[in-house]
């Protein structure tokens, strides 16, 4: 039995988060029914961790156990003429028997994309969030200092979440301007619910004065919800890094 390794691209527009639900389209959903047409057995996915409704990945790792014999470097070919558009895979690999892409997994970057302009670009249409009002990134930048390290990020998560503790490391945080494009990348070793949506919001807060950066870490300790940010639309995030 192989251990099979896929590493995807998806908009994740059209589907309610990677996670098989009832009544509910999902990436996961979709990549084991087209699976299951290339081999023959439908397989249970296993997914490097979840991602909401109309999130996106650059490189979403998952692995799953099949007999197939078709080659790894074949594989993805094969794949892709029967997953719809909008879903790509893009390598597979032969994985070791006990690799688990969500349990193997050591740490994560999303990045979050701002469309920062007047109007709306239309090609930037449900892949960025659309924030017509000025934003000073120096601001936004000593603001996103204060995450760095490790802290107790529960005033940074949905309500909603289980995990056994809400301490996360995060180590890098880097925004970037490209005309009107703003991107803010942040690396760590896990996030909670929702948790990079709402440093974005609290990050644009900083940037349009809502929220001193200097008191960012008093926020972060407070572990008070309300005093953050807001959560941004899913619609510009996306998962672009895995680490193992």
């Amino acid at each position: 039995m192989r251990n099979i390794k896929l590493t995807l691209q998806y908009d994740g527009t059209g589907y309610h988060g990677w996670q098989t639900q009832e009544n509910a389209v999902t990436v996961q959903e979709t990549v084991e029914k087209s699976i299951k047409r290339l081999t023959g057995f439908r397989p249970q996915l296993t997914g490097c961790g979840r991602t909401d409704t109309g999130v996106h990945a650059e490189k979403y790792i998952c692995n799953f156990k099949s007999e197939t014999t078709i080659p790894c470097d074949k594989l993805p070919y094969a794949l892709n003429t029967h997953l719809p558009p909008d879903i790509v895979c893009i390598n597979a690999e032969d994985a070791e028997a006990d690799f688990d892409s969500r349990k193997s997994a050591v740490g994560k970057t999303y990045a979050y994309i701002i469309a920062n302009s007047q109007y709306k670009n239309v090609f930037f249409n449900n892949r960025a969030w659309h924030y017509r009002y000025s934003l000073d990134i120096g601001e936004m930048k000593k603001a996103a200092a204060h995450f760095i390290g490790t802290h107790d990020f529960i005033g940074f998560a949905a309500s909603g979440f289980t995990v056994k503790t809400t301490v996360r490391t995060i180590s890098s945080i880097e925004i970037t301007k490209d005309g009107d494009i703003i991107k803010i990348s942040v690396t760590g070793n896990g996030f909670l619910y929702n948790m990079v949506r709402i440093i974005a919001g609290t990050l644009v807060f900083a940037g349009n004065g809502k929220i001193n950066p200097d008191d960012l870490s008093d926020i972060i300790k407070s572990k008070d919800r309300k005093r953050a940010g807001i959560t941004a639309p899913a619609c510009g995030l996306y998962l672009t890094e895995v680490y193992y």
